[in-house]
């Protein structure tokens, strides 16, 4: 790599931090006992997984009448539904007879839903149908045992639900959020495959992993030749968070002088496919005036046309940036404009453990294009296949949940530029019932 110069890491301040509060004040200290405490752990199950609004799976799972999923959180499952009527539903994933699951995974051309313990079944519209030898169970009409109803909504092409019928919409729940991100046109991505595996970490551990840029300095390097993590602007609604990092041009880290080549050769080892190159090559000749993100924009928009999709009327920095959506509690969004990825972090079989999962969205040429199922792709704890980035960042994460487990460790202490934790953490407060703020310190604007 060939820097002209180099900077202290300590003298670097950029919007990244800026945006979110001056140097002043103190570091924001949070509770380790969040992350390891068994007793904690379960009311986080009842006051915010049976409560809060949760991305359970894409559209595309659920496109056509007949077409089932059942999301799990915790000890919860949600069955989702699309009707014959075309509506969306979700039902508690219960019979109402005793209690046994109704469906499980996912599927497709299903005309009603039917317990495969006593026969007891359902329409798509969760009305019960058929009891039988209904005799024995005296006076019973349909309409008292329906399917328990659950919320059910969607943004763009991702599914949510709430198991708290009395909830807040979900266009209230999620703030700004929709009309942010609206110029990306969330209604044109696909999706084309789910990862789901487990991590021994706790799940704000992995949660909060993808919900700083702090860390590209240390456990990313080979980003910095492409990115700006030192501007990467910062916004906080009430509950959720976004991160606007441009790609493309240089780390301010690496100095103010550097080889269009670094540029480069870091945009393909970690983005080049977005290009259509896979392996380190020259730069291409610049001409007059313009520069690497511009080449690297002019990349991106080929692949897109050669998809058939039009992009030409977004900009370099439209092109180039990375919108990082953190929404509460457990959800990181990252929006491209040739690519969208959904990734969340569910409680485990203890407190030590979490499962995650990432949805793969691809864009296609317009809101209306053919769906297909997405693949599923169940993999053994300790694989790779996520990707570099992402599976350094699963890697390191085994480790954090060990320290947090040291008997000395009794507090964090956060920088403002760690502001999406922060918020994150202030909100969980909120929902728990934690008054007055078990948090102290932080910055001051």
């Amino acid at each position: 790599m060939t820097i002209a110069e180099t900077r202290a890491a300590e003298d670097v301040i950029g919007t990244a931090i800026s945006s979110m509060g001056s140097g002043n004040g103190s570091p924001t200290k949070i509770p380790v006992y969040r992350y390891i405490s068994p007793d904690f752990a379960k009311v986080e199950i009842e006051k915010v997984f049976a409560k809060a609004w949760l991305v359970a799976c894409s559209v595309d799972h659920v496109a056509e009448a007949g077409d089932y999923f059942e999301y799990r959180a915790g000890p919860y499952s949600v069955l989702i539904v699309r009707g014959d009527d075309g509506e969306l539903r979700a039902f508690q994933n219960a019979c109402r007879h005793r209690g046994n699951i109704i469906c499980e995974g996912a599927g497709s051309g299903i005309t009603e839903l039917r317990c495969m313990y006593h026969n007891w079944t359902w329409d798509l519209r969760g009305r019960l149908r058929q009891v039988p030898s209904r005799k024995g169970f005296g006076t019973l009409r349909n309409d008292d045992l329906p399917l328990l109803a659950a919320r059910v909504d969607t943004w763009g092409r991702i599914v949510f639900v709430n198991l708290d019928v009395d909830a807040m919409s979900l266009a209230e729940y999620l703030e700004g959020v929709p009309e942010d991100a609206a110029w990306i046109d969330p209604d044109v991505y696909r999706c084309t495959r789910v990862i789901t595996t487990t991590v021994p970490a706790n799940w704000k551990v992995l949660s909060e992993g993808f919900s700083e840029t702090y860390h590209v300095q240390c456990l990313h390097q080979e980003m910095l030749g492409s990115i700006d993590d030192i501007n990467a602007g910062q916004f906080l609604w009430e509950r959720h968070g976004v991160s606007k990092q441009r790609y493309g041009v240089p780390s301010p880290r690496l100095g103010r002088h550097v080889d269009p080549q670094v540029v480069w050769d870091s945009f393909i080892v970690t983005q080049g496919m977005r290009m259509g190159i896979n392996e380190s090559c020259p730069v291409p000749e610049l001409a007059d005036g313009q520069t690497v993100q511009e080449l690297i924009a002019d990349g991106i928009r080929g692949v897109l046309t050669a998809r058939g999709v039009d992009v030409s009327h977004l900009d370099t920095d439209q092109i180039t940036t990375l919108n990082q959506y953190n929404l509460f509690p457990n959800v990181t969004v990252l929006y491209n404009v040739d690519s969208l990825s959904v990734m969340y972090a569910l409680p485990g079989a203890s407190v030590d453990e979490s499962v995650f999962t990432v949805l793969h969205f691809e864009r296609t040429a317009a809101a209306d294009s053919p769906r297909a199922q997405p693949q599923q792709h169940d993999i053994p704890a300790g694989m790779q296949v996520f990707g570099n980035v992402i599976n350094q960042d699963v890697e390191l994460l085994r480790n954090a949940q060990r320290g947090l487990r040291q008997p000395g460790l009794t507090h964090l202490s956060l920088s403002s530029e760690e502001c999406r934790i922060i918020n994150n953490h202030r909100t969980l407060e909120r929902y728990c019932g934690i008054s007055p703020s078990e948090m102290t310190g932080g910055p001051v604007r």
